[in-house]
């Protein structure tokens, strides 16, 4: 028996992807028969067949000649296929019929002014459909397939590839684009376009070079317009248009200080509800300021326009997409599904040696998107895994922690590690791990869990959590050392953890990494720590006493990122508000601190100018005062909110 997956291209309309899923109960012969003939399909097609997207079609095709080589191998070992292996493979077929019909479109003869047009939405199909095959490819078991380890080492490269591809419009499409609307826009005035202008589309570009071809695009061109109006609505929104946080099509995306765009209203909420960090990145904001993203908002119009989708329309278009959260297809979620299952059974019943690849499993696939996680909590992974914590093996202690820390980034994972009563064991972790690799994971998971409002609280009240996170500032490479900073910049924004930082001696700490490191991302995130504990008297006579103030002032003169120089601002302002005289003695005397306060005041963010003038007419005050010999001990801090 043969499957035939796909009709000719004259049976269907372009730009639409009509594929079938394999029926369960077909057999993996015939399964990767087909697969390796649809592959063998796609990878025939010649470069110069396409007059557009020709980087892209060159890309699809280069991956999956590299999967048709590990199908080869595949079938080549005659080897029973194991069932989670089929699964996959289904979803690569499915998957594979879409790209097969979207390159016969590109190739498609008569087809080409058609396909220039609609150049923007073919490149994102070209984007979605891969994304959607490196999702196929991440649930894929490798280890359960007889396959050679190079080429297995290949399709891992595929797989990465294929997540991160960015399969843009090609700029020459894009200029070629902009020519065919100026000619139509001269036309609709009555005004005649340059014959020049038309040959360089016609005759140079799209190679339409004798009558029957220009006739076969009229052709073609009519029979589109004559089935628009048929035409449903696709909710295929690629997914640098979505929204981060909501999944949605964002319609007023903006910037972030961290370089990351959501959706205006997505972000403000989130700002609102207290939180300082980048949802997508989790590095702390160093402003609330949303920078408009135009460029973003005209690709996004673009493609609303090309589809034909209003504004209005896309809000159920979204609300599709929110609830599906990248399960790719119905297929692809019930394998997810079964596989986190199947993990979680591993987990409680399997031997420690199955237990051990169970927990490295879902290190792997809990990384990969936000519907992995959800079935992996929803399947109880997570309190098996909290056991493994315990166990004497190094290996499967840091893959358990590992897989714990890529689920605490789901809301729900977090809500179980807590009511689980996870926190003692991953604290364990982090204070005496069997690797530095371990305990370092473990510092990140508590970052993930004092994200959230009410963990900071019982977080803070251990006695044993800031404490090890401070000796993990001290011991720990610099990654475990980022790791316990942000970690402890979490709990700082519950109030109540302030003095319990301070006397953990995290001031001293942070203080020996500005001294000792040259990383400047970690600098950052030490001086923003010391910014919110400058903001009391106590941190503030702390970090004086740990002799900080030559080391602020000497990064505010060398830090090359803004937010380096606006937190060195920041803990200076504190200090002399809360210590005073002594602080402001200093700080006079320091014939560079005028020209770099005066610097912010144009280079800076808005928060560092505002800053820098308000530190700047406190030391002017002071020099008057001494010059009168009135000086104070201490700023008010009512006169710093007049003058700033």
């Amino acid at each position: 028996m043969s499957l035939k997956p796909y009709p000719p291209s004259t049976d269907r309309r372009a730009l639409s992807f009509p594929a079938v899923h394999p029926c369960e109960a077909i057999s993996q012969a015939t399964l990767l028969a087909s697969l390796i003939t649809l592959s063998q399909n796609i990878c025939n097609f010649q470069s110069n067949s396409f007059i557009t997207q020709r980087r892209n079609a060159k890309e699809t095709a280069r991956q999956i000649t590299i999967l048709l080589l590990f199908f080869q191998e595949i079938q080549g070992s005659g080897s029973v296929i194991p069932n989670d292996v089929v699964l996959c493979f289904s979803e690569l077929h499915l998957t594979f019929q879409k790209i097969h019909f979207l390159m016969q479109d590109c190739a498609r003869e008569g087809s080409r002014l058609w396909m220039l047009m609609k150049s923007q939405y073919v490149a994102a199909q070209f984007r979605v459909l891969i994304r959607a095959m490196a999702t196929a490819l991440d649930v894929l078991p490798l280890h359960t397939v007889e396959a050679c380890g190079e080429v297995k080492e290949l399709v891992e490269l595929v797989t990465k590839q294929a997540r991160k591809g960015k399969f843009e419009l090609d700029p020459d499409d894009e200029r070629q684009v902009k020519h065919v609307h100026s000619v139509l826009d001269k036309f609709e005035r009555g005004i005649e376009p340059h014959v020049d202008t038309i040959k360089g589309i016609i005759l140079d570009y799209l190679k339409i070079t004798n009558w029957s071809d220009c006739n076969k695009e009229i052709k073609f061109l009519e029979d589109q317009i004559r089935g628009a109006g048929a035409e449903v609505l696709s909710c295929g929104v690629p997914e640098d248009f979505r929204c981060p946080i909501s999944l949605e099509l964002m319609t007023d995306p903006v910037t972030v200080s961290t370089g990351q765009t959501y959706n205006r209203a997505s972000i403000q909420k989130w700002l609102k509800a207290g939180n300082m960090i980048c949802p997508k990145t989790l590095e702390k904001l160093t402003t609330t300021e949303l920078l408009p993203n135009t460029m973003l908002k005209k690709l996004i119009q673009q493609f609303c326009s090309d589809n034909n989708i209003s504004i209005t329309k896309s809000s159920d278009c979204n609300r599709n997409i929110a609830r599906t959260i990248e399960p790719g297809s119905p297929a692809s979620a019930h394998a997810m599904q079964f596989l986190s299952w199947f993990l979680s059974r591993r987990l409680v019943f399997g031997t420690e040696e199955q237990k051990k690849k169970a927990a490295f499993e879902i290190r792997l696939l809990a990384r990969s998107n936000i519907f992995n996680r959800a079935c992996l909590v929803e399947m109880g992974t997570v309190p098996p895994l909290l056991d493994l914590l315990a166990t004497d093996d190094r290996t499967t202690q840091e893959n358990a922690i590992a897989a714990l820390m890529k689920l605490s980034k789901h809301n729900s994972g977090q809500k179980i590690i807590m009511d689980s009563r996870g926190l003692a064991p991953i604290l364990k972790v982090l204070k005496r791990g069997h690797s530095l690799e371990a305990r370092q994971v473990a510092g990140a998971t508590i970052f993930y869990l004092s994200s959230v409002k009410e963990y900071r609280k019982i977080i803070g009240e251990n006695p044993e959590a800031i404490p090890a996170l401070v000796e993990m500032i001290k011991e720990g490479t610099t990654c475990g050392k980022k790791n316990a900073v942000v970690a402890i910049f979490g709990l700082l924004l519950f109030p109540r953890n302030h003095p319990k930082v301070l006397e953990a001696g995290a001031v001293p700490a942070l203080v020996g990494v500005l001294a000792s490191s040259d990383k400047a991302d970690l600098i950052t995130d030490c001086l923003a720590v010391l910014v919110a504990l400058a903001g009391s008297v106590e941190g503030a006579n702390g970090v004086l006493q740990a002799s900080a103030l030559p080391l602020v002032t000497g990064i505010l003169q060398s830090a090359t990122s803004r937010a380096g120089k606006e937190h060195c601002v920041s803990i200076l302002l504190s200090l002399c508000v809360n210590v005073g005289a002594d602080v402001l003695g200093v700080l006079a005397k320091d014939p560079s601190l005028m020209p770099l306060l005066y610097s912010l005041l144009t280079n800076g963010t808005p928060h560092a100018a505002k800053k820098a003038r308000s530190l700047i007419k406190v030391l002017q005050e002071f020099n008057e005062k001494k010059t009168y010999g009135s000086v104070e001990s201490s700023v008010s801090p009512q006169r710093l909110v007049h003058l700033s």
